[in-house]
């Protein structure tokens, strides 16, 4: 996960946490090898069972589940050494490479993986599409990057992600509030696994031993380094806030459905206030970026407008849609900045306009890499990145429904739209 943003070096978590978690990283660890580390003080693992029973305690009585339950799910949990160097900052002569990561991730077999996955589910993603207003590529090229549809899903028990971070986080300067925000998620863990399980409900003949099998095998599914499930890595808060039934079967499952995890994604788009019909990006003026650089200052908000940036030269009133599509003068925009080392290891960077689009992608991964790659993930396949919403002009204002045929004739075109071919 690559942060540009200065303020941003110290909040990876709570962008973790706080949105859908990317499994962008490759988890380099063994989910065979020994999870708990013989060489660890005794105490500290005394403190991780005091501090993980308090908080079982707590849970039980604010929520009203039987503790006995929930010591009997957590009963067998352990810490995971290997996940507290994964999730550390990295070192201070690591260098952000932007070619390396788009490289990593725009590249032939996932690409062939997600015009494959887009042809299996076309009817469903146009259908997706036309309720949400978020385009079909841009579903398909978020789970591609998150997982390859589903192949590399994380090979951790989430109970044992979110308890060693919540109780056993590396020494950082804000460890504090990042354990705080694994507690939160494991709470999220307990009590999405209690819907699910049906454990609430009451028991009868011999149904409360399933439930209590249901719940255990929730608390023991497999996730990522960070506590992301499925094949959109979703957290639990965010499986709970966002996540949809999207096959119609009376319940959510982001590992096996397809069509889950396709209107999940859609959904979390639309609540962070995706902008049906707009691009996510223009490119800067080359002959600009000098004006570029001054005003990347890494902060992911939207301060200048459309009409600042052609000022600056930033942007043309000519380039993309300006004139032609829905993005006014009045739009707000950032300054995104793409750092990389050249082949002589020169520090270069590569400068885009983002738009309010852009910053809903980041919602989900808080990474400019990472929305840049989904936008051009997306792109690879066949879309546009230029708005279908026609400009309003007092002439189109004065004619009744003139836009409404324009309207009908992009849904039925939604209908046929299929992977681009390469």
């Amino acid at each position: 996960m690559n942060f540009r943003f200065s303020y941003l070096a110290s909040t990876l978590l709570i962008a973790l946490l706080l949105s859908a978690c990317s499994s962008t990283r490759v988890q380099q660890v063994s989910p065979t090898e020994t999870i708990v580390n013989q060489s660890e003080d005794d105490a500290t693992e005394a403190r991780f069972s005091q501090n993980l029973n308090q908080l079982i305690a707590q849970i039980a009585q604010t929520q009203g589940i039987p503790q006995a339950s929930l010591e009997s799910g957590f009963s067998d949990a352990k810490t995971i050494p290997s996940i507290r160097k994964l999730v550390l900052p990295p070192s201070g002569s690591f260098k952000k490479n932007w070619v390396a990561y788009r490289k990593r991730f725009i590249e032939p077999f996932r690409l062939k993986a997600g015009k494959a996955f887009w042809e299996q589910n076309q009817v469903f993603l146009s259908k997706v599409e036309q309720e949400s207003g978020v385009p079909a590529e841009v579903i398909v090229s978020i789970i591609g990057i998150e997982t390859i549809y589903g192949r590399q899903t994380g090979n951790f028990r989430v109970k044992d992600v979110l308890s060693t971070l919540a109780f056993s986080y590396p020494d950082t300067p804000n460890k504090a509030s990042r354990e705080q925000l694994f507690k939160d998620q494991l709470q999220e863990l307990i009590l999405m696994c209690w819907t699910e399980s049906g454990a609430s409900l009451p028991a009868r003949n011999s149904s409360q031993g399933m439930n209590s099998a249901r719940f255990n095998a929730c608390l023991n599914q497999n996730s990522s380094y960070a506590g992301a499930i499925g094949l959109p890595q979703f957290m639990p808060g965010s499986i709970r806030n966002f996540a949809v039934d999207g096959d119609g079967d009376g319940r959510i499952d982001l590992k096996q459905s397809p069509k889950d995890a396709i209107a999940s994604v859609a959904n979390f788009m639309k609540k962070h206030g995706w902008q049906a019909g707009m691009p996510i990006y223009f490119p800067v003026q080359e002959r600009a970026i000098s004006e570029a650089r001054a005003l990347a200052d890494g902060e992911p908000q939207l301060k200048y407008s459309v009409q600042e940036l052609i000022t600056k030269g930033i942007l043309t009133e000519e380039q993309g849609d300006l004139q032609a599509g829905g993005v006014e003068p009045q739009s707000k925009a950032l300054i995104v900045d793409l750092p990389y080392p050249d082949k002589d290891d020169n520090d270069q960077v590569r400068y885009v306009v983002g738009l309010n689009n852009f910053l809903t992608i980041v919602q989900y991964n808080r990474s400019y890499f990472y929305a840049q790659s989904v936008a051009e993930f997306a792109e690879a396949l066949g879309y546009k990145n230029q708005s279908v919403v026609a400009v309003s002009t007092p002439k189109a204002k004065s004619e009744t429904k003139a836009s409404e045929p324009a309207k009908s004739k992009s849904k039925k075109t939604a209908n046929k739209k299929k992977p681009k071919q390469t």
